[in-house]
């Protein structure tokens, strides 16, 4: 049975997205025309993929097993296909990745410009989330994510700072009316900014000092989705709510400004930097052979090499 790649393609930015509109969105097509491109590739399966409602377009258990299957075989094709990109004077095409939004704002600033630059016929796609994601299944070429957070199998490459710390900071208004804090502890009685995991989870904040470790659950003034509205929390600090506890790189310039101020930091903890992965068990397009030699001489040829995924649970990277 002949079925056009066409087709297969329109059916996975449906069932993905599940609407034609959002799939004509994500894909750069047409809703119409990707209506007709699933009508007729059901028709030539003889089988109906999709359940539509004029709400919601959802896969059937036939399109739910097709899908599961059709990700990782299109990038496989596409992987393929891209091979004769070696034989090009400069790689093409697009480069997708996946990022937590920490990455989106602290790692990828400081190489995406000259990379842009070095290859301008690569296209480069980011998605910016904190959840779990399986690269193959998203359609995504590779993902940054720190040790703990990396899938099974997957080469990593050491990008960004190696060395990073979690900082706690209010405003000196605050600590002036409220005190400042002495040991971790105390911060049980201060008015603390929390963030959340997309899976509900608050985590607590860890500190550290002289090989002692310590972890408060203070009770929240505010809660804000981690990565996607650290920055609300962020605001409230500077204007004197309460405690504010994430990346010092994401605190550094208000810190550096004096509208936040330094608390606990002989307690701040530090952890390793993140890293891009991506899957060893497929054959590497050119735009991320192009990307990956990029970051691997801005980190200065540091080794790279197969990671498995620990048991251990992430502190609060958002």
């Amino acid at each position: 049975m002949k079925v056009d790649l066409g087709d297969l393609h329109a059916f996975l930015a449906v069932a993905r997205t599940k609407g034609f509109r959002e799939g004509a969105r994500a894909s750069g097509g047409s809703a119409s025309g990707l209506s007709l491109a699933v009508r007729r590739l059901e028709a030539q399966l003889d089988v109906r993929l999709l359940h539509r409602t004029t709400r919601s377009v959802v896969p059937t258990e036939a399109g739910q097993r097709l899908l599961e299957h059709l990700g990782p075989a299109l990038r496989e094709v596409e992987s393929a296909l891209d091979v004769v990109n070696g034989f090009r004077d400069k790689p093409a095409g697009t480069l997708r990745l996946n990022v937590p939004m920490s990455a989106s704002r602290l790692v990828l600033p400081a190489l995406v410009p000259d990379f842009l630059q070095a290859y301008p016929d690569i296209q480069l796609d980011v998605i910016a989330e904190d959840g779990f994601v399986d690269l193959l299944a998203s359609g995504c070429d590779a993902g940054i994510r720190y040790d703990e957070r990396l899938e099974q199998d997957m080469v990593a490459v050491p990008i960004g700072p190696r060395v990073q710390r979690f900082a706690a900071a209010a405003s000196p208004a605050y600590l002036d009316r409220c005190g400042r804090p002495t040991h971790p502890r105390e911060l049980l009685n201060h008015a603390c900014l929390r963030g959340r995991f997309a899976s509900g989870t608050v985590p607590p904040w860890d500190f550290e000092r002289n090989g002692e470790s310590l972890r408060v659950d203070p009770v929240p003034r505010m809660v804000v989705r981690l990565g996607a509205a650290a920055d609300l929390a962020v605001d409230a600090a500077i204007g004197d709510a309460g405690v504010v506890y994430m990346f010092e790189d994401w605190l550094r310039p208000y810190l550096d400004s004096g509208k936040l101020e330094p608390v606990l930091a002989d307690w701040w903890p530090s952890f390793s930097g993140p890293f891009l992965y991506y899957s060893g068990r497929k054959l590497l397009p050119a735009p991320l052979r192009a990307f990956v030699d990029f970051v691997r001489a801005r980190s200065g040829g540091l080794a790279t090499g197969p990671l498995h995924a620990t048991q251990h649970p992430l502190p609060d990277r958002g």
